[in-house]
């Protein structure tokens, strides 16, 4: 397996070629009316989330440590926060525990990011409260795929359909 570094935070799906659409959904045209917070200590990263987010249509706003997290998490109220784990201060599972204990983020679907591929970073991810975890280096189906997950396919319909709608 290949170590993983910020240069292959996204991995290549092995199944995608040039000539296929690798997309299993359709972006729609005006993006969603979704926002994910981003919470991690490293600008790279940061960068690279905001980069493959926005694209994809969705809203980023981010931060760069477990307590700004928690403080942008209640202030902004995101549909989705992506935790990373090792972080100055508290860590992404006392940030996500201390967002399940408030009632305004208590559901707050919360994907713990992690370096690490061990099922006792997963085990320790749920006992904190999060809904699902992605290790690095990322497949970019299965970030997506987990994402749309955690939303909802009613959440992402509503939300894109409004967003379209002007009136």
């Amino acid at each position: 397996m290949r170590r993983f570094s910020l240069r292959n935070l996204f991995k290549r799906s092995s199944t995608a070629d040039a000539t296929t659409e690798r997309r299993k959904r359709p972006r729609p045209d005006n993006g969603y009316d979704i926002t994910i917070l981003v919470v991690d200590d490293s600008p790279t990263v940061i960068a690279a989330f905001t980069k493959v987010l926005t694209q994809a249509g969705f809203q980023v706003i981010t931060a760069m440590n477990g307590e700004d997290g928690v403080s942008k998490a209640k202030a902004e109220r995101p549909d989705l926060i992506l935790m990373d784990v090792v972080m100055p201060g508290i860590n992404g599972y006392q940030a996500t525990r201390q967002l399940r204990q408030e009632s305004m983020t208590a559901d707050t679907p919360i994907i713990i990011v992690s370096g690490e591929q061990q099922s006792t970073e997963q085990m320790w991810g749920r006992k904190a409260g999060a809904n699902g975890f992605i290790s690095k280096p990322i497949d970019r189906d299965a970030f997506f795929g987990k994402i749309f997950e955690c939303l909802g396919e009613d959440r992402l319909r509503a939300k894109s359909t409004d967003s379209r709608d002007p009136g």
